[in-house]
């Protein structure tokens, strides 16, 4: 469940007397004289008077504005209330995709399967303001990022935020900052910041210890030749375009120096697609996980104790479309990695809309979509041809509703409605929802992987003693798969001494991990 208050005072004294980055956007501090509120990284002096808020929506409610130099916009969110079944997680979680600017907040509470005026009371109480509120916090904070780090004209960023007028995006900021859009683009420190060239650069923080290596591994490992490409610094994947706009592309990197974020680079980005394009890369990468929180929670079990204190940055590897991991799920059925990705590139070659022109990193196609492939031949490129009925009932099954990637479901509804589809069992299942999701509770109990990593010297364990050992990890089960995966094939104790990594919670920098591989 999330956590229904803030870390006790003392803690966040602590932590924000000492700067420190993991509780970053766990709580932001408000200063009485300034009414600003910052992160608990704040470069500015400590102030005497304070109040601790969970998060922005909560310190914009209560009247204060957001810093300038630490810039909460920055922070990643708080993870432990936007993932998992509870009501207050998927509504925050369709938020952040854009259920309050398409629908009223009566729609939102009905997906999530609550009363309108429930719903905002549960708000009130737990986050500390409305849906509105945060919805709006989110754009207003999107757009003051884009301002203060892109030379994007005014009305490009009032439309990637998702403001449909640029009299009324004007307006808003103007009431929730005291400024202009354009006395903030002309502050000295937004100047400072801005990047310039053909990319527009984007910061995308999150809560340190992160292995970012470990990530790039797992991707590298079945990244499809010309839908995107992995090298040893990042990742680099077309962005198609929509409405008929033209595709771009990205790449994602570590920020340069200490900062505790990767670097987006966007190339052609249509402006209406930026806050997607940033939401999907933030649950791709695991952005917004809080590991202390994680490992706290796993470190009961003697198992994986050893394997969080010398990995404790590994996230959940996520996948940039829904569809895609459905597919390569389905590829991945009993048979390797490298023969599933095989499979899965000469579909993205045969299917898959080529670009006008090829883009750097040798991405010259995007990946089909599901109409691409509900009546595609898939047999002469090698699949079985129960394999392409599969691949071919998932495409059909989601272009008519039976099946979403809706985080407005439970686990249990989301596995439930893929488990009816032929062909689609409960591992696979279980495995698109960790992938497509990033959903911490996803668990594929029939994997053979992990089934071999809790051996532990006796019988193999079946499918409910797996499941049944797993409950403790509840509701980080998705987690706990990462890591024993992880050690399946690069046991802790052959992990190289003195490699550069985070340390964890006043303990020892751990070795950064190689890769991920299930």
């Amino acid at each position: 469940m999330p956590r229904s208050s803030l870390p006790a005072p003392e803690v966040c004294d602590q932590a924000r007397r000492s700067r420190d980055a993991r509780f970053d956007g766990l709580f932001f501090t408000a200063v009485h004289s300034t009414r600003i509120y910052c992160r608990p990284v704040c470069p500015a002096p400590y102030a005497r008077r304070v109040s601790y808020y969970p998060n922005a929506a909560a310190a914009e409610a209560a009247g204060y504005r957001p810093c300038l130099r630490c810039r909460p916009e920055l922070s990643p969110s708080d993870g432990s209330w936007r993932r998992g079944d509870a009501a207050i997680a998927r509504a925050l979680a369709l938020i952040d995709q854009g259920a309050l600017a398409e629908a009223p907040l009566a729609a939102l509470a009905a997906r999530v399967g609550l009363g309108e005026r429930q719903l905002r009371r549960l708000f009130v109480a737990r986050v500390g303001a409305p849906p509105v509120g945060v919805h709006g916090t989110r754009r207003l904070l999107f757009a003051k990022q884009l301002l203060t780090e892109t030379a994007l004209p005014v009305t490009e960023v009032a439309m990637a935020a998702g403001f449909n007028s640029l009299r009324r995006f004007n307006a808003a900021f103007q009431d929730a900052y005291r400024m202009a859009p354009g006395e903030l683009r002309r502050h000295p420190d937004a100047a400072a910041r801005r990047m310039h060239g053909d990319a527009l650069v984007l910061r995308l923080g999150y809560r340190p210890p992160y292995d970012f290596p470990a990530m790039l591994d797992f991707l590298r490992g079945r990244a499809l030749p010309g839908v995107e490409a992995v090298d040893g610094d990042g990742y680099a994947r077309v962005v198609a375009g929509r409405d008929g706009s033209p595709p771009g592309w990205m790449r994602v990197s570590a920020w340069p120096g200490a900062e505790h974020a990767l670097k987006l680079e966007l190339h052609a980005p249509p402006a209406a697609r930026l806050l997607d394009v940033v939401q999907r890369l933030r649950r791709m990468f695991d952005l917004d996980a809080d590991p202390g929180s994680i490992a706290d929670a796993l470190a009961a079990d003697p198992r994986l104790r050893p394997l969080l204190r010398a990995r404790p940055g590994l996230r959940l590897p996520g996948a940039w479309d829904g569809f895609e991991a459905a597919v390569r799920a389905v590829l991945g059925q009993q048979v390797s990695v490298a023969a599933a990705r095989t499979l899965a590139s000469r579909i993205a070659r045969r299917f898959g809309a080529p670009l006008p022109a090829p883009r750097a990193e040798g991405l010259d196609h995007v990946f089909p979509t599901p109409a691409a492939l509900a009546d595609a031949d898939l047999v002469p490129l090698g699949l079985t041809r129960a394999r392409a009925d599969t691949v071919r009932t998932v495409a059909r099954a989601l272009l008519d509703g039976s099946v979403d990637f809706d985080p407005g479901r439970t686990l249990d509804d989301f596995v439930e409605r893929w488990v009816q589809l032929p062909g689609i069992g409960p591992w696979t299942a279980q495995y698109i929802a960790l992938r497509a999701l990033g959903h911490p509770d996803a668990f594929p109990a029939g994997d053979l992987v992990l089934r071999k990593a809790l051996q532990a010297g006796g019988p193999r364990p079946g499918d409910k003693a797996l499941a049944a050992r797993a409950e403790a990890w509840r509701p980080w089960r998705a987690y706990a798969v990462v890591q024993l995966w992880r050690d399946a094939a690069h046991p802790v104790a052959a992990a190289r001494e003195g490699a550069p990594g985070h340390a964890r919670r006043g303990g020892p920098r751990p070795p950064t991990p190689e890769a991920i591989r299930p």
